[in-house]
């Protein structure tokens, strides 16, 4: 339990943009690493993690955790993960005071943005690579997105209608092609 504690909590401490920029170092730890997980494994936890409520990376840490030790598993990963950022985070607010108005802090968090849009970017192909979105069928996440961001459609209501569809399609339509 130690070794998990201590892989969350390095993942928590050293990636920077929330928890889909945090897929890649999760994947390398948890998948090639430790093997706690297969890489399918790994696709399904991020689809569950992003459909439940809560923080991406510390959803796929109770998961992890729980597939471990049960419980106990889950509450150590859990802590692993959130544990870094509360503590930055608790630091920041003792001193923000002190260099809230600084130009080079201001800069150095205008520098960061970009590599985050990065980190993001990388694990969004990915992920679409080993969902096997390809031609044929890159239509349902764009149709997804805009409808999310054009016309402010729910996203529960996609992923719902998303589910109902690739089980229709699985039951039904594919088993008759």
């Amino acid at each position: 339990m130690w070794e998990a504690f201590k892989t969350f909590f390095k993942i928590g401490a050293f990636t920077i943009g929330g928890g889909y920029a945090m897929i890649p170092v999760i994947e390398s730890e948890v998948v090639d690493k430790h093997k706690w997980v297969s890489r399918e494994e790994f696709l399904d936890l991020i689809a569950v993690a992003q459909s439940c409520p809560g923080v991406f990376a510390v959803n796929i840490s109770i998961f992890i955790g729980y597939k471990l030790k049960q419980t106990k598993g889950a509450v150590i990963t859990t802590l692993g993960t959130i544990l870094p950022s509360f503590l930055i985070i608790l630091l920041i607010a003792m001193c923000f005071r002190q260099f809230q108005d600084n130009e080079i802090v201001a800069s150095i968090f205008r520098g960061i943005r970009p590599a985050v849009v990065a980190l993001i970017a990388v694990p969004t192909y990915n992920l679409a690579k080993s969902a096997k979105i390809n031609l044929t069928n890159c239509w349902i996440p764009i149709i997804g997105a805009l409808l999310i961001y054009a016309l402010g459609v729910n996203p529960i209501y996609i992923l719902l209608i998303a589910g109902i569809g690739g089980y229709v399609y699985g039951k039904i339509i594919q088993p008759t092609e």
